[in-house]
């Protein structure tokens, strides 16, 4: 079970549910893979819809590494994700939706 106010999302691959979260840690690696000028910069791209596969690949693969999965990204990319692409893109947008969303 997820906890959206923790910000986590969930994300099925090859049948098996997983929770995503970006931690520290997840979002250092996620900067340095997309290489991106910082964390603001990389939402914008998301929020203005300028993001490529390898950006949502990067996000989802930083998140559930954030939430305890010890795969690779050539092992997400070779995954079964429940709802396809669109899903896959739409999880990845609402993980960074909860991340940095202001505080209520």
């Amino acid at each position: 079970m997820v906890n959206p106010h923790a910000g986590e999302v969930a994300l099925v691959l090859d049948g098996e549910a997983h929770v995503l979260k970006l931690t520290l840690g997840a979002l250092a690696e996620l900067e340095d893979r997309l290489e991106a000028d910082s964390l603001p910069a990389l939402v914008e791209r998301f929020e203005a819809g300028r993001f490529a596969v390898r950006d949502v690949l990067a996000l989802l693969c930083a998140g559930l590494r954030g939430g305890g999965w010890d795969g690779t990204p050539v092992d997400l990319a070779q995954a079964e994700i429940e709802g396809g692409p669109m899903q896959a893109a739409r999880v990845a947008a609402r993980l960074l939706f909860l991340s940095f969303r202001p505080p209520r």
